[in-house]
Order: C-alpha cells, then structure tokens, then sequence
C-alpha cells in the first residue's frame, strides 16, 4: 500500500464528526463533489469502505470507526504538537477511552475514573455507554481500552479480553427521612409489603434481590422498576419507594439524594469489573483506576 494521504485522512475525519458531507464542506472549505471524491480515493488506497452509504445516510462501517479512532489520534497529536513547540502546553495528554455497561451506577462509575483525572500526567477521558455485548466488540477492535461492567466476560464470549476485577460490596437500602424511619425498625423483614423501587428483572442485581427476598421470606411491593439507576434513585429521593444501592457509595447517595439508610445487607454483593485486552494491565490510567479502587472505594469493604 502507497504511503498514506494525511488530506484524504482530514476529510474523512471531518466528515465523520460532523455527520454528513455538506457540514463538513462548509467546515473545510471546499466543495462536496470534492470531498467525496478523495474519501473515495482513500477508501481504495486502504480497500476497505468506510462509510455506508445505503438509504442516502452516512454511517461508519467497521472498517471506518477503526480509521476513525486513529485519525482522531493523529490529528489530536498534531494539534498537541504545535501547542508544545509553541509553549502553550507542557505536553501529550493520554487518551482513556472507557465503555461502561449501561447497568453500572453512574456514581460508580465517577468514583473510579476520578482517580485518573488527578495522575501527573494529563488524561483525556472519553466514555461511551451501551450495552455489554455491543461494548465488548468495540474493545476487540481497540476502539476502546476498558469496559466497566458489574458480570466478568464468559469463557465462551467471542472477544478474546481478560477480567480485572475492581473491587465488590453489600448492598444498602434507603429511603426519604420519613421512609427510612418507617422502615428502619426490624429490617430486613420491615421490606414485607414496604414500596420498593428495583432495577429491572434482567440485571444481575435484581436476581440477587429476588432471591434474597426468598431466602428471608419477604415480599415487598414493587412501585416501579428502572433500567437506568439514576432515574430508580431519583424517584427514590421523591419518596415513591425505598431502593437498592451499592454499599461503597453511601456517602454520595445520602448526599446527592437527601437520603437515609434503612438498612444493609452483605448477603448481597455487587462486583465491578475492568475488561481489558490485556491480561496485566499496562495502560496508565487504567492501572491507577485498579489501584484506587482496591485502594480506597472498595478498600474496607
């Protein structure tokens, strides 16, 4: 293959950012005819499609977020480049591209990518939320460096990816001030027939409650159930129902919520997990999220 062409790598990277041609024309200053005859020309130097271009739309094919990825990379760098020589920056910044399973409390989430914004070194954070399977494949692909997720890859998942895990805890329930001294007294058989907000039944935490409530022979009645935990405890700060939280995030829920705890189990534990490609862990910010988190979020627990 020819030496690559860094004005073709532009225009497609333009284009992909802005979504379609005519944005990026105006943004390049050049005409779209002209634009999309040198993606095609770049698309033929590389043999691969980038876009697909079926049903007058412009999506990125495999190929193309893979393009993509590096010619953000590139032109990141260069940008970073000019900067350094011209004493505006003291130098490169590490890129952490992190996916985090749509399941994972966003709080979680923060606690663990905070300690990487305090390194030594300047770190970018890019976070993608999805679900598992769809982040996984993004990780094989190296469009991602870590997959924040609360279940380890199976054995017999496609993606060849190792588990890291992070840190577990008990679980907490709360509720509003008037809820939670309700409820307090005789927990957790309080829960019996108590309003309750649960994820939903396809999450690893509901199936955990579910049996826990078996085993202790309560039955509690469920107000609403969420896939999004952020929305369950912001229904749970309006009082609609006492909710289930992970036990290492406490302190920021009694806080962000106007909360109280109710009671807590460890009967119950909720794992996190880093999947990264690496069986030891060599990016750096990565590395200082394992550490903290076995350090401090999950340190006493």
């Amino acid at each position: 293959m020819h030496s690559l062409n860094y004005h073709h790598l532009r225009y497609f990277w333009t284009v992909a950012k802005e979504g379609t041609v005519t944005r990026a024309a105006k943004v390049l200053r050049l005409s779209q005819p002209t634009i999309s005859e040198q993606i095609k020309t770049l698309e033929q130097q590389l043999g691969q499609d980038l876009f697909d271009r079926r049903g007058g739309r412009l999506s990125l094919t495999e190929s193309g977020r893979i393009v993509f990825r590096y010619a953000d990379d590139i032109f990141r760098l260069g940008a970073e480049l000019k900067d350094t020589l011209s004493g505006h920056s003291s130098g490169r910044r590490t890129t952490l591209r992190v996916g985090m399973s749509d399941a994972i409390p966003k709080l979680i989430v923060h606690r663990l990518l905070e300690s990487a914004l305090r390194m030594d070194e300047p770190v970018r954070i890019v976070c993608r939320e999805d679900k598992t399977e769809r982040l996984l494949a993004e990780l094989s692909t190296s469009e991602l460096d870590m997959v924040i997720a609360d279940t380890p890859l199976a054995g017999q998942a496609r993606v060849r990816a190792y588990n890291h895990l992070l840190g577990e805890c008990g679980v907490n329930f709360y509720g509003t001030p008037a809820l939670a001294k309700q409820y307090r007294a005789g927990f957790p058989q309080s829960l019996d027939d108590a309003p309750v907000l649960l994820p939903t039944e396809n999450t690893v935490t509901r199936r955990a409650l579910d049996h826990w409530f078996d085993d202790i022979g309560v039955r509690p009645r469920v107000i609403a159930e969420f896939e999004d935990s952020a929305l369950l405890k912001q229904f749970g700060h309006h009082g609609e129902g006492l909710f289930p939280a992970a036990a290492a995030i406490e302190a920021e829920i009694i806080d962000q919520y106007g909360v109280r705890l109710v009671g807590s189990t460890e009967r119950i534990k909720e794992r996190f997990y880093a999947i990264t490609v690496e069986r030891r862990i060599k990016h750096p910010a990565v590395k200082i999220i394992s550490e903290a988190a076995h350090e401090d979020l999950f340190a006493s627990r």
